[in-house]
């Protein structure tokens, strides 16, 4: 399985991550220790050395990492800038991480590109009036 996103492929990005999670890695051990492929019902399972929580690839603690797959989910030029959420669908389609949505509203939220472009809640302001002209000094 590969899952590639403007040319990158972020499964084996995923897959050289030296960054490890502490919970993840225990996940890990007590799969191996068992000697099986799953654990708990398919919540975890490994596959050529990609963890998977639920049918998602696990992404490491590793902030770039995750700031990487946000930022090619969200720039893409086929459906660039859509949002906080639709970032989240797109991000969560493939890939799952402990707050995943929060990181990815943080990065929407500081997105140029989006705060240009997004539409304004306000009333626009009312025409402009002179001033009176004043009788005495």
């Amino acid at each position: 399985m590969e899952i590639i996103v403007d040319g990158i492929d972020l499964l084996e990005k995923v897959r050289k991550s030296k960054v490890k999670d502490d919970k993840v890695v225990k996940a890990v051990e007590e799969i191996k220790q068992a000697g099986v492929k799953m654990l708990r019902d398919e919540e975890w399972r490994e596959v050529d050395g990609v963890m998977y929580k639920e049918g998602k690839v696990y992404v490491p603690k590793d902030d770039k990492l995750r700031a990487e797959i946000i930022r090619l989910y969200h720039d893409m030029l086929v459906a660039g800038h859509g949002g906080q959420w639709k970032t989240v669908e797109l991000v969560t389609q493939n890939f799952w991480w402990p707050g995943v949505t929060k990181e990815v509203k943080q990065y929407v939220k500081g997105c140029d590109t989006c705060q240009q472009n997004k539409n304004r809640t306000e009333q626009p302001a009312g025409k402009l009036m002179p001033n009176s002209i004043p009788e005495k000094p």
